[in-house]
């Protein structure tokens, strides 16, 4: 297969699970004329699983069938992916990583909310802690491009989605 550069702008936004991805990705395709693909939905949509984890209660994701499922997709352009991981995406898929991060007492809630608790809720908030995911995106894409935004409030969702637009607005200008 061609590994071949996108020919529109694609955005990855990547962070804990319950920092805002879904809502904000969602809100930055409709402002911009964008697709919004969650990969968790495209995974389910398409089979794309080999396996479950009976420690966490959840689906394991085949991984390279995701990347063979988007990738005409994500060469066309114009994409807004959500996904919690970033490590195994192309690094020539985008154009800007967006990590989110969020203060721990918010994200506990917001998990607890969505039904997380024992190992799975704690093993999360580790994972914001440590900063895991900035860290995966600073590893996997050019630092340039990875971007971290605080994602505690409806306010910094507003903030977040100005600044991505602006850099949208920036790339595509250049």
């Amino acid at each position: 297969m061609a590994e071949s550069l996108p020919r529109g702008p694609n955005i990855l936004i990547t962070g804990t699970p319950g920092t805002g991805k879904t809502t904000l990705g969602q809100e930055l395709a409709v402002r911009n004329n964008l697709k919004y693909i969650n990969i968790g939905e495209v995974a389910k949509e398409n089979d794309l699983f080999e396996g479950f984890d009976e420690e966490y209660q959840c689906p394991l994701m085949d991984e390279d069938r995701v990347i063979d499922e988007l990738e005409d997709t994500m060469v066309e352009g114009g994409n807004v992916v959500d996904y919690h991981g970033c490590e195994f995406f192309p690094e020539r898929w985008f154009h800007l990583v967006i990590v989110l991060r969020t203060d721990n007492s918010i994200l506990y809630e917001r998990l607890e909310k969505r039904g997380y608790s024992g190992k799975k809720l704690q093993d999360n908030i580790q994972c914001e802690i440590f900063r895991t995911i900035l860290d995966e995106a600073i590893e996997s894409y050019k630092e340039n491009i990875v971007q971290e935004l605080q994602s505690n409030t409806p306010e910094d969702m507003e903030e977040n989605l100005e600044k991505i637009s602006t850099w949208l607005n920036q790339l595509t200008a250049s």
